[in-house]
């Protein structure tokens, strides 16, 4: 991991659960690894484990044992579909949804240690407007906040929003539509969004897309299984697909940004030439 190539950071966010967030951020995960990315996929609702309960995976270890000092953060890497590498949380342990900011500064100072490569990092981050939610979101370099039409998830993703960048100085993120009936119900939800945030934040949104409604997609989470990998001929699929073509577009950064940021090492010492990356294999 001291190697110079940097890692893309992408966070996970959203205002209120039950968005999709989590099933967002595993196929994204498994669509960039299909595509020729090495990719890691941190599950940061520490205190609330969801990712290995949606792949039906059993880790033996997860983030509370290394915040005792138990284990090293590289060893409770479990490996899930496409290969990519699951850094799970804890499940039912209160004490590790309400880490004090030091203990979050900790963990993401963490990941400059692992030795083990990868192109980027996935952060599902918990919902809402938790503490951790907004230390880890300032540590990465994409914030994606997933939204669905409905008027409580406009409204809490607009809060979230507001935090990100009046409190924490965020200036641009990126808006994924999720569960919608057709692109022209998303692009119309992420304007409804922009309307209200042009109005009274000083943020930049960028629409990422939508993700449709898809039975497929129910099927694939009564499974344990990504839809990406149980069917990936699904609508769904296809736009997790078309989700990560976008991803692998987004700018690396050259240098560090200041902020605690997961793998600074590798962005303070990589330079222009170091940002060079494979083309994407759909």
């Amino acid at each position: 991991m001291n190697a110079v190539r940097p890692v893309q950071v992408i966070g996970v966010a959203s205002g209120k659960g039950g968005v999709g967030k989590t099933n967002v951020s595993v196929n994204l995960s498994v669509a960039m690894a299909r595509g020729g990315r090495q990719v890691m996929l941190m599950d940061a609702d520490l205190g609330l484990a969801n990712v290995d309960v949606l792949l039906g995976l059993q880790p033996r270890s997860n983030l509370s044992h290394v915040l005792n000092g138990e284990i090293g953060l590289e060893e409770t890497l479990i490996q899930g579909p496409a290969g990519i590498s699951i850094v799970p949380a804890a499940s039912g342990v209160a004490r590790m949804a309400d880490l004090d900011p030091a203990q979050h500064v900790g963990i993401i100072r963490a990941f400059s240690e692992m030795r083990q490569p990868v192109d980027v990092l996935v952060v599902d981050t918990a919902a809402g407007l938790h503490d951790s939610v907004t230390s880890f979101c300032r540590a990465v370099q994409e914030v994606l906040v997933v939204v669905c039409d409905e008027p409580a998830s406009i409204t809490d993703a607009y809060a979230l929003i507001k935090v990100l960048s009046r409190d924490h100085g965020i200036s641009r993120i990126r808006v994924l539509a999720n569960m919608v009936r057709g692109p022209e119900e998303g692009r119309a939800l992420f304007r409804k969004l922009t309307a209200v945030c042009d109005r009274f934040l000083d943020v930049t949104l960028d629409h990422a897309g939508s993700v449709p409604h898809d039975e497929y997609l129910r099927k694939a989470v009564q499974r344990q299984k990504a839809v990406t990998e149980a069917y990936p001929g699904s609508p769904s699929a296809k736009a997790f697909k078309e989700l990560a073509r976008q991803a692998d577009n987004w700018p690396i950064p050259s240098g560090s940004s200041g902020r605690i940021e997961f793998f600074v090492e590798r962005l303070v010492g990589s330079g222009a030439s170091d940002r060079e990356r494979p083309a994407f294999v759909g």
